[in-house]
């Protein structure tokens, strides 16, 4: 069924769209949905997927005030399809699962990543050492 162009961006398709990903309402729930389920999701992952760091880096940019309305847009729209339960490709499935999401984290660093500063690096890197370090400690 056809989608009008005045109602709410609830599904995926609105997430994943690139003509839409800077409408505001769809950075609004894309914002919302990245909110929600970005750290979940990454501790269960980080140690399981190579882009963590990228990944946690975009979040930090995109978090950041400095970082152009443009740019965070498309980040929060590549982080919400991170999030997203159904992707092109089911993140259970093993050794392929997650590399529709490293294409997509992949694409935003090469068309945004000067926008990536060693600050948002250096968070994620502390991040994800704390993350891990968590993790080891719990599994004793």
């Amino acid at each position: 069924m056809a989608r009008k162009a005045n109602t709410a961006p609830d599904g995926a398709e609105a997430t994943i769209d690139p003509s839409r990903a800077l409408v505001p309402s769809v950075v609004q729930v894309n914002e919302a949905r990245v909110r929600r389920g970005f750290w979940p999701k990454v501790a269960r992952t980080a140690a399981r997927i190579p882009f963590a760091r990228d990944l946690v880096a975009v979040w930090y940019c995109a978090r950041d005030p400095q970082t152009p309305p443009a740019a965070k847009g498309i980040m929060l729209a590549a982080l919400a399809y991170f999030v997203l339960p159904t992707d092109a490709i089911p993140d259970v499935l093993a050794g392929v699962g997650f590399t529709d999401d490293a294409a997509v984290i992949a694409a935003v660093l090469s068309m945004l990543g000067a926008n990536l500063k060693p600050r948002h690096r250096l968070r994620a890197e502390e991040t994800l050492t704390r993350l891990t370090s968590d993790e080891t400690e719990s599994s004793r």
